[in-house]
């Protein structure tokens, strides 16, 4: 099973040392990775077929920092990780560039050990990776965004579906990858 999560998704413990790399590329994942994530949005794709949604990710909870509301790419991830039984809070995030090192630190500290994972969304790069070496979660940058590698892997998945469901498949293979 996969165990690294491409493109611009980090993880850190928190050890101030990552224990996983940045991999804000799809340059630093392998094919089998980028195959085995493939397989698994398959996977997904006939579970939704077939009717049954499976709530692998029942007892997660997600934290999906986005400024807007009505973010069409946020509803996107938020629908993506409710179909498999995670609990998404949206939440409007305070922090900007020009907060302090030390409001940043506390505030991804807190969210850590709120949140099994974090989302962002249309946050700047330089704070989200930032919020990844403090909060001690899986943070990922924009992962249902149209410019985000995931949307080019979900081209290779779209044959028969709509662009917005073979991402949301792509999405919760990455999801169930770093959570279940």
């Amino acid at each position: 099973m996969m165990r690294r999560v491409p493109a611009r998704m980090t993880s850190h413990a928190m050890d101030p040392t990552p224990k996983h790399r940045n991999h804000l590329t799809f340059d630093s994942v392998s094919s089998d990775d980028m195959r085995s994530l493939l397989t698994s949005a398959r996977a997904m794709r006939q579970t939704a077929a077939d009717g049954k949604h499976a709530a692998l990710l029942r007892g997660k909870n997600l934290g999906l920092l986005c400024e807007v509301d009505a973010d069409a790419d946020a509803a996107l991830l938020r629908r993506a990780a409710l179909d498999l039984g995670a609990h998404v809070a949206q939440i409007r995030p305070s922090l900007t560039e020009l907060s302090t090192p030390d409001e940043v630190r506390h505030t991804a500290r807190l969210l850590g050990r709120l949140y099994d994972a974090l989302a962002c969304q249309g946050l700047p790069l330089g704070l989200v990776q930032q919020l990844s070496v403090d909060a001690g979660v899986p943070v990922f940058d924009g992962i249902a965004s149209r410019s985000h590698p995931s949307a080019q892997l979900a081209a290779l998945l779209a044959d028969g579906v709509s662009p917005d469901d073979a991402q949301r498949y792509v999405l919760q293979a990455m999801l169930l990858h770093v959570l279940a």
